[in-house]
């Protein structure tokens, strides 16, 4: 969009173009003065982040491993769920965005999704791959404590990298090249074998071992580093809003996430149906999972690297206590501390040069982020 062009109305401003976001977060850091709204907007944005990060994991964790009559509920069946409220929540700020036109509606998903199937059919890739990272976050939460799990997870900043740096040529600073060797230091310690010295550790609550978490983590890890990046180039240039995209994803995932429901727990739905041990807090995590990159899509807009970097350390030093004083599945060592600390700062420390040069965070990483949120 030109400087010229007015936006339109409603949610166009934000989701006109994939580079809409990035062009109003370059414009917000090059200019001089922020108006107290903006600044108001920068802590609202930095507060939701956290509370999304945190409630996503932490509800999750809770939900794989609280102890109820009956069957546990099937992670297969909420991924799927949680796509489908995605589209629909997706259509309806379509519907919004365009003045609650039925008509406008119609043609806007026939223009964008039936008329342009090659198009569309690029997604189906990144979208397959989004499917099973979700499949994998509710493995490794069911293997895995909150706090754990928040910060091993950050290794997608080093895969999304190196994919950017293999499949899209991009050149990497001195200060991310040492943000990545601090990085895998730091989620080195974290996973340290330790035992605790005073006393017995709380008794896990998961009846998986820690080892399948930690696999299902670094599987989703290079999954969400590829398909980040993936995505980034197959859609450089393209004019769809976020929102049709989301659809086109949410199309594809319902698919993929329907093809592993009857394979995988085919058996168990023939026994006791889809929504077997499906009780409010599981509905609650189909939610959050399906706003969760719907709220980063907006928020992002005013989120900088160092927001970024704020929500990330707030949201593991939340999931750490809330893991150790609410959930006691997790006691915490001195090396998992001293790891945690050197993912948090090289977590700061990647979008530290991007953010001094002043460049707008165009990374694989904000775009995976910004369409799709496992």
């Amino acid at each position: 969009m030109s400087c010229s062009e007015k936006p339109k109305p409603g949610l166009s401003r934000l989701a006109t173009s994939p580079d809409s976001m990035e062009a109003s977060h370059l414009v917000s850091m090059s200019s001089p003065l922020v108006s107290p709204s903006q600044s108001r907007l920068k802590y609202m944005s930095l507060g939701v982040l956290v509370l999304q990060t945190t409630s996503l994991v932490l509800t999750m964790r809770y939900s794989r491993t609280l102890q109820g009559e009956g069957p546990r509920y099937l992670a297969s069946s909420a991924v799927v769920l949680a796509e489908l409220l995605k589209i629909l929540i997706c259509l309806l700020l379509i519907f919004y965005d365009h003045d609650f036109s039925f008509l406008v509606l119609n043609r806007v998903l026939k223009e964008e999704i039936l008329n342009k199937p090659m198009e569309t059919l690029k997604l189906a890739i990144p979208s397959g791959i989004y499917t099973l990272q979700n499949n994998l976050l509710y493995v490794a939460l069911s293997n895995l404590d909150a706090a754990t799990y928040q910060v091993t997870y950050q290794l997608k900043i080093l895969t999304t990298a190196l994919f950017s740096v293999s499949m899209l040529g991009k050149r990497l600073g001195l200060y991310q090249w040492l943000s990545l060797l601090i990085l895998m230091t730091g989620i080195a310690l974290v996973q340290w074998p330790s035992e605790s010295l005073d006393g017995p550790a709380p008794t896990p609550l998961s009846a998986g071992s820690q080892l399948v978490g930690v696999i299902a983590v670094l599987i989703a890890c290079f999954s969400s580093g590829f398909a980040g990046v993936y995505f980034e180039k197959i859609l450089k240039g393209t004019k769809q809003s976020v929102w049709v995209r989301n659809i086109q994803l949410g199309l594809f995932g319902l698919v993929f996430g329907l093809m592993g429901v009857f394979v995988y727990d085919g058996e168990r739905v023939r026994e006791s149906g889809v929504f077997q041990g499906y009780n409010p807090l599981t509905w609650t995590v189909v939610a959050l999972q399906a706003l969760g990159g719907l709220v980063i899509a907006t928020v992002i807009k005013y989120a900088d690297n160092i927001l970024k970097g704020f929500a990330t350390s707030l949201s593991i030093i939340l999931s750490t206590l809330i893991s150790y004083f609410w959930l006691v599945d997790f006691d915490p060592t001195s090396v998992f501390f001293l790891g945690a600390v050197l993912v948090i700062a090289a977590t700061f420390l990647y979008g530290y040069e991007a953010q001094a040069c002043h460049l707008p965070p165009a990374t694989a990483e904000s775009r995976l982020e910004t369409h799709h949120l496992p």
